[in-house]
């Protein structure tokens, strides 16, 4: 039995859902609007201020869907109400950022300054100049965008030179030490 699947959903005020045939499901807030299809097989119901999910049968599958299904439609109403970000640390002697209009300029070590330019509902923030931080209301997109600038410069476990996440932690290694002659 799926545990989170049968939590219903609270929507806040302000919020508004519009659930079209295969689900496909939108939902607007005061940060924008969101859409997306979830399983078909998942039936999903608007009664009084909340949203109930509810599987045809106990399959397998079935439960695995009912829960997603209902992670996800969370997700988009915590997205449109309050919005998601990641703060990225950026650790290394002269290692640095700045913002440039919609680019994300970074010096990361390498002969040229790394330039990203902020993708379609996504914002980037430098709240000083060793730490980024990446807004936006679609979860998903700002992970993936926080991990795609992570890449650039993953951290590396002897000096904790790198782009970390502000709550990841570098497990730290003793380096070489010197050969007994």
């Amino acid at each position: 039995m799926s545990r989170i699947g049968l939590k219903p959903v609270q929507l806040p005020s302000g919020v508004e859902v519009d659930v079209k045939e295969n689900n496909v499901v939108t939902v607007k807030g005061p940060k924008g609007t969101l859409s997306q299809q979830l399983s078909p097989e998942i039936k999903i119901a608007v009664e009084d201020g909340q949203v109930v999910f509810s599987r045809e049968s106990d399959a397998r599958s079935m439960r695995a869907q009912h829960g997603l299904a209902r992670a996800l439609f969370n997700n988009m109403v915590i997205g449109v109400t309050d919005g998601f970000q990641k703060k990225l640390i950026l650790n290394g002697v002269g290692y640095g950022a700045e913002k440039k209009g919609k680019n994300l300029v970074m010096n990361l070590g390498f002969s040229h300054p790394v330039e990203m330019e902020d993708p379609e509902g996504i914002e980037t923030e430098v709240a000083d100049a060793t730490t980024i931080v990446v807004k936006g209301i679609d979860k998903a997109l700002v992970g993936n965008y926080a991990a795609i600038i992570r890449d650039w410069r993953k951290p590396e476990p002897y000096k904790g030179k790198g782009i970390r996440y502000e709550d990841e932690y570098i497990r730290r290694k003793e380096g070489k030490t010197g050969a007994k002659a």
